[in-house]
């Protein structure tokens, strides 16, 4: 792991609030965390727990209600909807349970396809696509269809095409939840790998503690607060022995 001065991501007392006639609903509460270059960590916490919201305000999709959240030193919370917009495209990648790759586009196509978004695909950025994939498993994949391979290798696929644009911060919601154990394992081990290889910062939203063996620090979360931070690899691997917080989704 890289550790850094400067932050990739920093949230200073982040608060999201819903407003209704009943009463005020407070998602997120004054949530403080750090995310350094080269660092993989986990969120996490049952439903309810505010780990969604903060997800969706890490990734620029929706805005605090108070508090900043800064990416690579911008202040998004200060940011313009559009300026939001450029930053998720050029800035954050993404990876989800349900994969979202293009049906109609193969494995090699989805991962350029954020280079075409960011008008930078070239020839150079066509070799970098073909050895990401190649450095995922999945050289002998690249002209297939999503349809055409397994879900372990789509979720693979969605890992290359996350960081083919080489962002400063990389989202995963709930990565595994659709694989078996196995595969599960592969994939985040995977994904960890190149994280702290390629100097990214991470951030992975689980129900399965399992997966959290992987990660450098988690974030525990409950009723839309931070409760606890767990940095030591003693603890983060006590904590991994915990299992699933809830059922696999069927």
């Amino acid at each position: 792991m890289m550790n850094t001065s400067q932050p990739a991501l920093e949230t200073q007392a982040v608060v999201k609030r819903y407003y209704s006639d009943s009463g005020d609903i407070v998602a997120v509460n004054e949530v403080s965390i750090k995310v350094y270059p080269g660092e993989f960590v986990a969120l996490v916490g049952p439903s309810g727990s505010g780990k969604t919201t903060m997800l969706a305000m890490l990734a620029a999709l929706l805005a605090p209600t108070s508090g900043r959240i800064f990416l690579d030193g911008v202040d998004l919370s200060q940011a313009s909807d559009a300026a939001r917009v450029g930053m998720r495209r050029e800035k954050i990648g993404f990876t989800f349970q349900a994969n979202n790759l293009v049906p109609y586009l193969t494995a090699l196509e989805n991962v350029e396809l954020m280079l075409r978004l960011n008008n930078n695909l070239d020839g150079q950025g066509r070799l970098r696509a073909r050895e990401l994939l190649d450095r995922l498993g999945l050289g002998d994949r690249l002209n297939s269809l999503p349809s055409q391979m397994s879900g372990g290798q789509q979720q693979r696929v969605a890992i290359a095409r996350a960081l083919i644009h080489s962002p400063s911060l990389v989202l995963a919601d709930e990565p595994t939840a659709s694989l078996d154990t196995e595969r599960a394992f592969q994939v985040v081990e995977t994904f960890a790998s190149l994280i702290h290889e390629q100097g990214r910062a991470g951030i992975m939203v689980t129900h399965d503690l399992r997966m959290c063996q992987f990660v450098n620090r988690i974030f525990q979360m409950r009723d839309g607060r931070l409760v606890r931070t767990i940095d030591t690899s003693d603890e983060i691997h006590a904590f991994a022995r915990g299992g699933l917080i809830e059922p696999r989704p069927n």
